[in-house]
């Protein structure tokens, strides 16, 4: 899992953290079970604090993403790893329901960016 954070952006740097985790969870990169870096190695080699990798990794935890386990640090958890299963179903009920409708691939396409937006 490669972590890349902008200091220059407006996004809090612990904010961007949780994203980076929760896209490498939502790709099917980190699985179910899995540990995350210690909140201790991950600051050092980003250069952060530690407090700022570990209110990012509160923040994963309140999404139902991770379990944070003392002793044992952050493990992706059950539910977390489901997302993109989920997220795959939710695309299939939407291209079959635009098939029933006669929507194009590119009309759906069309409407997806523009509520994605």
């Amino acid at each position: 899992m490669l972590i890349r954070l902008d200091p220059a952006s407006a996004e809090p740097l612990f904010a961007q953290l949780a994203g980076a985790v929760r896209g490498a969870i939502a790709r099917g990169e980190l699985a179910a079970g899995e540990r995350l870096p210690s909140a201790r190695e991950l600051a050092e080699s980003l250069g952060l604090n530690v407090h700022t990798v570990l209110h990012g990794y509160q923040l994963l935890r309140d999404e139902g993403l991770v379990e944070l386990r003392r002793g044992r640090g952050a493990v992706v958890t059950e539910a977390g790893a489901g997302g993109l299963a989920r997220l795959r179903e939710a695309v299939a009920g939407a291209i079959a329901e635009a098939r029933r409708l006669g929507l194009s691939a590119d009309e759906l396409t069309a409407l997806i960016r523009r509520e994605y937006s």
